[in-house]
């Protein structure tokens, strides 16, 4: 069990109507110029754009846009915001939408504060010093990144998909209303799921053992996914299903339940590889990836955890032998991804090759995670997806 500090400074707005009253207030504690940020125009098509200017219209904040954020943001959409950040002397960004918005958002907040190509904040070339406020209102659950302080962003030009974590991207506010996701479709509703579970998953499936209590919380996380995502998908306006799958999506990747198990990923670089290369939707691509990947780490020295997984997540008789849970474990993921979920199980129906597996493999290089994985190991469990 390992020491850990856990400090999560963002202030939580959740349920119904809480803009009122409160969006104004909260932005008007950073300054009084506002960038607002969206992405492809639903904001508008569900209403919540009128309700938002409606909230500012009768205080001083003086608001600047900037939308068409893509799904998988790319860096020169983000220079374009750090632009106007530096512009018009931005105060405070509203980010309103999923989690591409809300990463975007990110580093144009951190962009305001720097002079060059932003993408230089994933190359290591530059180092994140301050970053503008950020106050967010969450479409989506998915990401997280309402209630963290990491994203991800492409560069199209060089076919890289990077993530970076920092403190100063951290929001200040997060309003997170789960009417606002009643219109989300079944597809991105589903890929959203699939993102939260992965987002437990990676944290849940560690090398060495951490707090009892923290695994319990993230099998309840799970099992609450597994149990409302299919109600969200046959009642797009239950409030109970939308409401627990928004908590859970903040939940999944605040830091509270990898506090003692702050180890990398699996699944997720692979995945960004997967992006990268064919701008994917990235809780798609998890969801082929990691039933794939659970089969290829699974053997003698990981039986365990995936019988804890199977026991205690979709709760299968724990006197049945370990290696059999484990199996099943694995297949009933399957069948909830696949369908209930009715996500694509392969990437040849993506029309995905394997073209770019040996340069996507030699760009991660090796990982060191629940189960070493090399290069060869690497394009293996690419190669299963097909």
């Amino acid at each position: 069990m390992k020491n850990f500090v856990y400090d999560i400074p963002t202030k939580v707005y959740f349920g119904e109507n809480q803009l009122t009253g409160n969006l104004s207030n909260e932005l008007k504690k950073y300054g009084s110029k506002v960038l607002l940020v969206y992405g492809g125009g639903s904001i508008k098509k569900i209403g919540l754009y009128e309700k938002i200017i409606a909230e500012l219209k009768n205080s001083d904040l003086k608001l600047f846009e900037l939308s068409g954020i893509e799904p998988n943001p790319r860096h020169t959409s983000v220079n374009e915001g750090a632009k106007i950040c530096k512009a018009e002397d931005i105060d405070v960004i509203l980010a309103v939408g999923g989690g591409s918005v809300i990463d975007a958002s990110k580093f144009i907040a951190a962009g305001k504060y720097y002079d060059g190509d932003t993408w230089d904040f994933f190359t290591g070339k530059a180092d994140i010093k301050a970053a503008l406020p950020i106050v967010n209102i969450l479409t989506l659950a998915a990401t997280g990144s309402e209630m963290d302080a990491g994203g991800v962003i492409t560069n199209l030009d060089t076919k890289e998909k990077l993530g970076r974590i920092d403190s100063h991207l951290q929001p200040k506010v997060a309003f997170l209303d789960p009417t606002n996701t009643y219109t989300v479709s079944r597809y991105q509703t589903a890929c959203g799921s699939a993102d939260i579970l992965s987002h437990i998953i990676e944290t849940y499936f560690a090398r060495e053992p951490g707090l009892f209590m923290l695994d319990t919380v993230m099998e309840g996380l799970m099992k609450t996914v597994i149990k409302y995502t299919p109600i969200a998908l046959s009642q797009s306006n239950n409030y109970e299903a939308r409401a627990n799958l928004m908590w859970t999506s903040s939940w999944a990747i605040n830091g509270f339940v990898r506090a003692d198990k702050p180890h990398a990923w699996s699944c997720h670089p692979l995945e960004h590889e997967l992006s990268a290369f064919y701008d994917i939707t990235h809780g798609l691509g998890l969801a082929i990836l990691t039933p794939r990947w659970m089969k290829y780490v699974l053997n003698e020295k990981t039986v365990d955890k995936f019988y804890q997984f199977g026991v205690n997540v979709f709760d299968i008789d724990k006197r049945e032998s370990k290696t059999n849970v484990a199996n099943q474990a694995i297949k009933l993921l399957e069948e909830f991804l696949y369908n209930d979920l009715g996500l694509t199980d392969n990437l040849t129906k993506l029309n995905i090759s394997d073209e770019y597996f040996d340069t996507m493999a030699e760009r991660i290089g090796t990982l060191n995670r629940f189960v070493d994985l090399n290069k060869n190991d690497i394009i293996n469990i690419y190669k299963m997806c097909l």
